[in-house]
């Protein structure tokens, strides 16, 4: 009995570190003892044992390639200070194997014990897609554009792939562009415009102003001479009604003054 419970533990032993077990939102391949990749692929949730040959795992769903510190050149010649985007791609479950059997080695990537088939070919075509983006847009006018480049880009990459026969293995599902910056010298150079621009709008209002106050000026000068007519004028009647009533034995008249002559 003892020796039917030791046998019993030795091989759950064997069977926990010799086996793999293939997690949701991945595939695996098998690798003979000779070292050749098996036709198929093994699918989520099978165990699968590994005393004999290997088993590579390969996440599909929802790859992340994130791409950083990437400076193309914009349409105005400029280069960019700094370009990150993350490119989101799938791979079809049944053509992991055959991808990773007959695609170049450098094509695919390992990261934390797991291998991202076409990971590496996936950086390189989105990096020619983005600086082929970054061509079709000022620097400046970039951020603004922001979806219409994530568009572009996806695209471009989805044309590539079709191209080489990959659009029925390799899906993009999505282009995010997370940080847009364009060269110091391009910054400034907008900021020394606006400076520019917010200073002639000043100086134009400052003329509108001044041709204002110049015309309200001409108006009063033109009718400064009817004005002192009238100002006189009421005076003298001011006068007149004084001596009427006795209200004024003296009267001061300066020389320049032009009294109006009075009907009788």
């Amino acid at each position: 009995m003892k020796r039917f419970l030791t046998l019993g533990i030795l091989t759950a032993a064997v069977l926990a570190t010799g086996c793999t077990r293939i997690e949701t939102g991945e595939v695996g391949v098998r690798i003979g003892f000779d070292r050749q990749i098996k036709a198929g692929e093994l699918l989520p949730g099978s165990f699968n044992q590994t005393m004999i040959g290997d088993v590579i795992t390969f996440p599909i769903k929802d790859v992340n390639v994130v791409l950083e510190n990437m400076t193309p050149v914009a349409k105005d010649n400029s280069t960019m200070k700094d370009f990150d985007a993350v490119v989101v791609y799938n791979i079809n479950p049944q053509q992991v194997s055959e991808l990773y059997a007959t695609k170049n080695k450098s094509f695919h990537a390992d990261f934390k014990g797991d291998t991202y088939v076409m990971y590496n070919y996936i950086v390189q075509n989105a990096r020619n897609a983005i600086y082929k983006a970054a061509r079709k847009y000022e620097a400046l006018d970039m951020a603004d554009n922001r979806t219409d480049m994530e568009n572009y880009i996806k695209e471009e990459i989805a044309r590539n792939l079709g191209e080489e026969k990959l659009d029925g293995s390799i899906t993009i599902s999505q282009v995010m562009i997370r940080n847009v910056l364009p060269s110091d010298t391009v910054v400034e150079s907008a900021n020394a415009l606006v400076r520019s621009k917010n200073e002639l709008k000043q100086k134009e209002v400052e003329v509108k102003t001044a041709e204002a106050e110049s015309r309200r000026m001409a108006a009063l000068a033109n009718n400064s001479g009817a004005s002192i007519a009238f100002m006189q004028a009421q005076a003298m009647l001011n006068i007149s009604e004084g001596i009427k009533n006795g209200q004024v034995q003296t009267i001061v008249v300066p020389s320049n003054f032009n009294a109006l002559m009075m009907p009788k």
